[in-house]
């Protein structure tokens, strides 16, 4: 087990600490026809005055709320290394994929889509690439999950060219997911044409996904006569992932969900695992010496 505060900063109270010796308190007047007869007292031997200091670091420690923890299940806790390869050809510009955004482009339709998966992806791992004549990494893998969609708002349709280059799209992933450490590793591609550009090969990218392990889940985005089946259905089966035919928006959110549930990503704990708050030990021992204190000034008054 170990021991840490919440809210640390609170601890900066203490220095006020030194207050109940130097600082006066209001007094009222007394006079006396002999000094001899007023007693001299120093502060530090006064009880009342360290009844309040101990009072007031018991209500110090409460209020920087210490806990106790186990760090050591922590580590096991890691979601994966997932990557978006996101298709931003020219034929990405055309409307009416959505029946309630018929004025919407697919790319545009598709980034919102994605951004509402990320959100999902909890300690996921998390990256993008855009792809078209040629691929590149619009985000690298990161924990900033916020910091992603925000990227992937700055792209636009034609970014990467007009044609569509999914082998290049594949490699590219690949090499991204590279400076990953996790033990698991996806591709989401997403597509709605045919491979026509770039150096590599969709079946020279697939053997290097296998040799790394890496499962690729391909989406193609419209009819099934729009883009390449085919050539989707094999990349997926070939690398262990699946293809889904998403023709609407809607069936799109649904091979997102699909895919959420076949890559599910752990549930986001907190930063410190079984946590047993202690602030109430400290409020409760405060709460004590008060009364007890307050019994005692009235019995001394009485």
């Amino acid at each position: 087990m170990n021991f840490e505060f919440g809210s640390a900063v609170a601890l900066g109270l203490l220095l006020l600490i030194p207050c109940f010796f130097l600082c006066r308190e209001y007094r009222e007047h007394y006079y006396f026809s002999k000094l001899s007869w007023a007693g001299k007292q120093s502060p530090l031997l006064s009880i009342d005055t360290w009844m309040r200091i101990v009072i007031y670091t018991l209500m110090v420690f409460a209020l920087a709320k210490p806990f106790l923890y186990d760090a050591t299940t922590n580590q096991s806790k890691r979601g994966r290394d997932l990557i978006l390869a996101i298709d931003a050809s020219g034929s990405m510009a055309q409307t009416g994929y959505s029946a309630k955004e018929d004025f919407k482009n697919k790319y545009d339709i598709n980034i919102e889509i994605a951004k509402a998966f990320i959100q999902q992806r909890n300690d996921d791992n998390m990256g993008a690439v855009v792809f078209g004549t040629f691929a590149y990494t619009a985000s690298p893998l990161t924990y900033d999950l916020a910091g992603l969609s925000s990227l992937l708002d700055m792209t636009e349709v034609g970014v990467a060219g007009e044609s569509t280059a999914i082998g290049d799209a594949i490699i590219q992933a690949i090499d991204t997911l590279s400076f990953g450490d996790a033990r698991k590793k996806a591709i989401i591609l997403l597509t709605d044409g045919f491979h026509n550009a770039g150096k590599t090969s969709p079946k020279k990218a697939v053997a290097k996904a296998l040799e790394q392990k890496i499962r690729i889940y391909t989406i193609g985005i419209g009819k099934a006569g729009d883009y390449d089946a085919a050539l989707l259905k094999t990349i997926a089966k070939e690398s262990g992932g699946r293809h889904y035919n998403a023709s609407t928006a809607d069936a799109l959110k649904k091979a997102y969900t699909d895919i959420d549930a076949l890559e599910p990503s752990p549930i986001r704990s907190e930063n410190y695992l079984n946590k047993r708050m202690l602030a109430g030990y400290p409020t409760t021992l405060a709460f004590i010496l008060l009364l007890f204190w307050t019994i005692r000034n009235r019995r001394q008054t009485v």
